[in-house]
């Protein structure tokens, strides 16, 4: 076995562990405490049973359908507004005439909550999965647009000075010079947007769902079933972790040319 392939997987395997260490110590405390009898857990239901729910849930088939619902509801959702996200933060940060245009309106988009969206979708679109996935779009693109445009706006006007002087095209000084300069600020706008593709996904499924993982959200609350609601927020909780982590898995070779610090700090 390679050497330095044992010192990697040693590495992130430890991270791993420590990564898990403040919430197993949560748990177990909650645990404890509720068999201990200093709690009760009527409204906040030990570890133990959240976990049988999810379990049940699972053996059921309901918690894959759900799963399954609320993943392609954010994939879709991600897709489009990352996509817009990038195309007219390119436009705004390149092109003074659509910055001064645009950005001012889509600046005051920005500060709509959310919810505010819902009546207006569900007017224009019915309540069927396209208002949903177009919730998700808007909430995941707004953070893209301002990650990209703010990173382009941020390229140091040296580096351009320099391809000019070497007289690169325009499009070799896209490529060479500010494709690399905004793709950090670019990675860390899209796991934002991801982010939030989750959070509005909850919203997304109170429009009418019957499945998803929010309509289990709704539906434990409903019913008063705290387990269900706290295991319907561990499902959550576990696929945007691992949704991001197959985000920043996918782009690390974009950004193996950096040499930070943050591994040796």
């Amino acid at each position: 076995m390679n050497p330095s392939w044992r010192r990697g997987a040693g590495r992130t395997s430890g991270r791993l562990i420590l990564g898990i260490l403040i919430p197993l110590a949560l748990a177990l405390g909650w645990e404890l405490a509720i068999r201990s009898g200093l709690a009760q857990g009527r409204l906040l239901p030990p570890p133990s049973r959240v976990l049988g729910t999810l379990l049940a849930l699972a053996q059921s088939g309901d918690l894959r359908l759900h799963v399954q619902a609320t993943l392609l509801r954010v994939a879709l959702g991600f897709a489009a507004g990352a996509g817009a996200g990038i195309l007219v933060g390119a436009l705004t940060g390149t092109l003074p005439l659509a910055r001064h245009l645009l950005d001012p309106s889509l600046q005051a988009l920005r500060a709509v909550p959310s919810l505010a969206w819902v009546p207006l979708f569900i007017l224009w679109l019915g309540i069927l999965e396209t208002p949903k996935v177009v919730l998700i779009a808007v909430g995941v693109f707004f953070p893209v647009y301002v990650g990209v445009s703010g990173a382009i706006a941020s390229v140091d006007r040296k580096l351009v000075e320099v391809g000019r002087i070497f007289r690169l095209s325009r499009f070799a000084l896209a490529r060479r010079i500010l494709l690399p300069a905004v793709l950090p600020g670019t990675l860390v706008a899209l796991r934002t947007g991801l982010g939030l593709g989750f959070l509005f996904v909850v919203a997304a499924e109170l429009m009418g769902a019957s499945e998803g993982l929010g309509y289990l959200l709704v539906d434990g609350q409903q019913f008063g079933k705290p387990d269900q609601i706290l295991a319907a927020i561990l499902a959550f909780a576990g696929l945007g972790k691992l949704a991001d982590g197959l985000l920043v898995l996918a782009t690390r070779p974009l950004l193996r040319w950096q040499d930070v610090s943050r591994g040796v700090l």
